[in-house]
C-alpha cells in the first residue's frame, strides 16, 4: 500500500490483491508489534497542555524518529503486513511534512496537543465532503448494514444471516472508497471454531476530503487512532469528515466517514473483535469493474463450502454439549439447555442472534461470546435503517406449528399467481 499518491489505479489494484494473497497464504505473526509503535507515538504527541512554536516542531520530529526506529525494530516480523508497510510510508510523509531530519534524538518527548487550526479541528470542509452531495441525490440515500461477530456469524448488506467457518484473511468490503479485511483464527489450536483476531480498514484517498488512512485492530489492541497516529483524514481541507471516536477505551471505537455517509463500529469482546457498518447503497455498489470484483463477504456472503447450518450442528450436538471436532478445553462446558438459558439473559428474543449465541457457547465454551452476540444486536439497533428488519428469523421446514400458517399461505399465493399467469398465456395463444 506504500505506493504514494502518484500510483495509478491499476498498480494500486495489483498491490491490493497481492497484499490479500500474502495475508492469506502467510499469516502475519503476532510478534509484529507495529500497533505498539503507533500507540507510543500517539501517546507522545497527545496531551491536555498546549504548546506551539519551533520547540514543538522539534518534539514532533523527535517522536517521529522514535516511531521510525520502533518500526525498523519490528520489520523482520512484519513482512507481508499491509498495515506495517502503510505505517512506514506514513512516517516518511510526516517527516517530510515537518521537515524532520532522519538524524537526531529519538527519546520520548513531553506530551503535547495539536495547535488551533490543525486539521484535527477543521470544520470548514468543502461541500463535496458532505454526503450525499457528490451523488446529487433527489431522494434520501438508502442505508444498508453489515456485521461480523462470534464464531463467526455474518449479516450481509442484503440481510442474509450466515454462520461460517472462514479461517485466515478474507475481504469484508471492497469498493471505490474503502477496503476492509478480516482475519479469523482458531479459538484454540486445532479447533475448527474460529473468531476474528485482526481487522484492517483502508480509507482511500478522496478528492479534497481525506488522504489514504489505514486503521488496524488486533486481539488486545484496539487503538483510537489510525496507524500513522492521526485521528482524522489528514491535511486536506475536509479532513474532519473522517474521524475516530473512542467510546470505551480498549473496547469500543467508532469511525465516522461522513464524506461517504458511513459509520463503522469495532469492538473487542473478550479476546476477539466484532465489526459493524452502516453504509449507503451507492457506496456499497461503487465499483469500477463489477464483473471482476471477486468475492467480498458483506456483499456476497461466505462461499457455500464455508457455511455452517445451525440445524445440522444441533443434530450432531444434542444435550451432551458436544462441541465441534478438536475444540479442546476452553473453560465451561455448556449443554443445549444451559446455553439457551445463558443466552436468554442477554437476548430475550429467540432470533438468529440468540441462536448464534447458543451455537457459540456450545462450540467454544467461552461465555464472552454471549456478549459478542448481544453487542452485535445493539449495533444493529443503532445502525440498521429499517427497524422492521432488526431481528432475523430462520424460516425452515423445522419451524413450529405456530409459524406454519404464513408459510402455507405463501405457498398458496404462489400457486394462484402461477395459475393466473397460465390462464393469461392460454388466452393470448387462443
Amino acid at each position: 500500500m506504500g505506493m504514494g499518491r502518484g500510483a495509478g489505479p491499476k498498480a494500486l489494484g495489483f498491490f491490493k490483491i497481492l497484499a490479500v494473497l500474502l495475508c492469506t497464504v502467510h499469516p502475519v505473526s503476532s510478534s509484529c508489534r507495529i500497533l505498539k509503535c503507533t500507540a507510543d507515538y500517539l501517546q507522545a504527541t497527545s496531551n491536555p497542555h498546549h504548546h506551539t512554536g519551533p520547540e514543538d516542531t522539534a518534539e514532533i520530529c523527535t517522536a517521529l524518529r522514535a516511531y521510525a526506529h520502533c518500526s525498523r525494530r519490528t520489520a523482520r516480523t512484519c513482512r507481508g503486513d499491509l498495515a506495517y508497510h502503510s505505517t512506514v510510508h506514513g512516517i516518511d510523509d510526516l517527516m517530510s511534512h515537518h521537515n524532520c531530519s532522519k538524524d537526531g534524538p529519538t527519546s520520548q518527548p513531553r506530551l503535547r496537543t495539536l495547535p488551533p487550526g490543525d486539521s484535527q479541528e477543521r470544520s470548514d470542509s468543502p461541500e463535496i465532503c458532505h454526503f450525499p452531495s457528490f451523488h446529487r441525490h433527489s431522494a434520501p440515500p438508502n442505508y444498508t448494514h453489515c456485521g461480523l461477530f462470534g464464531d463467526p456469524h455474518l449479516r450481509t448488506f442484503t440481510d442474509t444471516f450466515q454462520t461460517c467457518k472462514i479461517q485466515g484473511a478474507w475481504p469484508l468490503i471492497d469498493n471505490n472508497y474503502l477496503n476492509v479485511q478480516v482475519t479469523n483464527t482458531p479459538v484454540l489450536p486445532g479447533s475448527t471454531a474460529t473468531a476474528t483476531s485482526k481487522l484492517t480498514i483502508i480509507f482511500k484517498n478522496f478528492q479534497e476530503c481525506v488522504d489514504q488512512k489505514v486503521y488496524q485492530a488486533e486481539m488486545d489492541e484496539l487503538p483510537a487512532a489510525f496507524i500513522d497516529g492521526s485521528k482524522n483524514g489528514g491535511d486536506k481541507s475536509g479532513a474532519n469528515s473522517l474521524k475516530i471516536i473512542e467510546k470505551v477505551a480498549g473496547q469500543h471505537i467508532e469511525i465516522q466517514a461522513k464524506y461517504i455517509g458511513t459509520t463503522i463500529v469495532v469492538r473487542q469482546v473478550g479476546r476477539y473483535l466484532t465489526f459493524a457498518v452502516r453504509m449507503p447503497e451507492e457506496v456499497v455498489n461503487a465499483v469500477e469493474d463489477k464483473e471482476n470484483q471477486g468475492l467480498y463477504l458483506c456483499l456476497q456472503g461466505c462461499p457455500k463450502s464455508q457455511q455452517i447450518d445451525f440445524r445440522t450442528f444441533h443434530s450432531q450436538a444434542p444435550e451432551t454439549g458436544l462441541r465441534r471436532q478438536a475444540i479442546g478445553s476452553s473453560g465451561a462446558s455448556f449443554t443445549q439447555q444451559v446455553a439457551e438459558a445463558k443466552c436468554k439473559e442477554k437476548l430475550p428474543v429467540e432470533d438468529l442472534y440468540f441462536q448464534s449465541c447458543v451455537f457459540d457457547l456450545l462450540t467454544t465454551g467461552d461465555v464472552n461470546f454471549t456478549l459478542a452476540a448481544y453487542y452485535a444486536m445493539e449495533d444493529v439497533k443503532l445502525l440498521h435503517s429499517n427497524k422492521d428488519k432488526i431481528h432475523l428469523y430462520e424460516r425452515t421446514k423445522d419451524l413450529g406449528p405456530e409459524n406454519a400458517a404464513p408459510q402455507a399461505g405463501l405457498g398458496i399465493a404462489k400457486f394462484l399467481v402461477t395459475l393466473v399467469c397460465l390462464i393469461q398465456c392460454c388466452a393470448v395463444l387462443l
